[in-house]
């Protein structure tokens, strides 16, 4: 018997959002390791809020939102609330019941900026370190530093050369103005051909007083240092993984106390002997060597730090912060099922 196509209205509706959902969804895995690493927040929490006036987002809801965005690839807010509003797995995950209403797009910006001025992105990812099911699969035994280039949400005639400046303060030249005497950025060509390119570059963005410079060979080493710093310790034998950029000489002798440099071994004519490649643990290291790339290829094809639409390193860190919490949450289920 063929069914019928038409449509009544109920007078009142049962729907239990927690029966709607699988038993072997994945986001039931997540969400259980999110909610216990919220609980352990909830004295930062208070110290965020006064105890008096009109009540806010609740920033638990806040952040379980802003991994649906991650999770989900939403590239705005406004399209985030649209989601949550329709989407009965978003709401069951957020935390709305089925008759509660959806916040308006800018509210749910504006209190989520701030949790992001708190640093509450690092404190989170902090927390879900430490939970009891995902602490098993942590080493201190090896660690890799890299980092990637995070791109502002702003257009190409926004960023301007930075002039180089004199000893005495002045720019470089006669003072004249360039070509026809428009100033520059105005978008018309230049009187000269812009000088080679050295391999580092300084722009300034006048939407944004953020600079970007290219990594040199002195700035890795500080950043290899810190994290060294941070991360080593006199009783533990660390592995390090160092880039391809960073393979010569100075690295092969730099052994910083217990840190051994595992720096990819050339065929022919390595700085790498047999004194660092005979161990078990540079094997390791070189096999997990691509794992570092990994969170990047993630956050920039399904999060959201391909093109970031935050402006101030502070903000832009947080979001990349929250997203790396988002890419270890996502391969919890796979490996918590093994």
């Amino acid at each position: 018997m063929r069914g019928s196509d038409q449509r009544s209205r109920a007078l009142f509706s049962y729907v239990d959002l927690e029966e709607r959902v699988p038993l072997r969804h994945p986001l039931r895995v997540i969400r259980e390791i999110v909610n216990d690493a919220l609980i352990s927040l909830d004295g930062e929490f208070e110290q965020l809020y006064g105890s008096t006036g009109r009540a806010s987002i609740a920033p638990e809801r806040l952040l379980r939102a802003s991994l649906l965005q991650a999770f989900y690839s939403v590239r705005s807010e406004r399209q985030l609330m649209e989601q949550i509003d329709y989407n009965l797995l978003f709401r069951w995950f957020v935390g709305l019941g089925i008759d509660d209403a959806v916040w308006d797009h800018s509210t749910f910006s504006k209190n989520r900026d701030r949790l992001l001025d708190a640093d509450v992105a690092a404190k989170f990812l902090e927390a879900v370190l430490r939970h009891r099911k995902v602490r098993r699969f942590l080493s201190d035994d090896h660690f890799s530093v890299d980092g990637t280039l995070v791109e502002a949400w702003a257009s190409f005639k926004s960023f301007r050369p930075k002039a180089c400046e004199t000893g005495d303060g002045s720019p470089p030249g006669d003072g004249s103005p360039p070509g026809d005497g428009s100033p520059p950025g105005d978008g018309s060509p230049p009187a000269d051909p812009p000088p080679p390119d050295t391999g580092s570059r300084d722009d300034t963005n006048t939407t944004d007083t953020t600079r970007q410079t290219d990594t040199t060979n002195e700035a890795s080493k500080m950043v290899m240092r810190d994290a060294i710093m941070e991360t080593g310790s006199g009783d533990t034998a660390i592995g390090r993984n160092v880039e391809r950029n960073w393979r010569g000489q100075a690295w092969s002798n730099a052994s910083h106390g217990c840190v051994t440099p595992h720096i990819a071994a050339k065929a022919k004519g390595s700085a790498i002997d047999a004194r660092t490649t005979r161990h078990a643990g540079y094997a390791v290291s070189q096999r997990k060597r691509k794992q570092v790339e990994e969170p990047f290829g993630w956050g920039k094809t399904v999060g959201q730090i391909a093109k970031t639409m935050l402006r101030g390193v502070d903000k832009v860190g947080a979001q990349f912060t929250l997203n790396m919490a988002a890419f270890n949450l996502a391969k919890l289920p796979r490996l918590l099922s093994a």
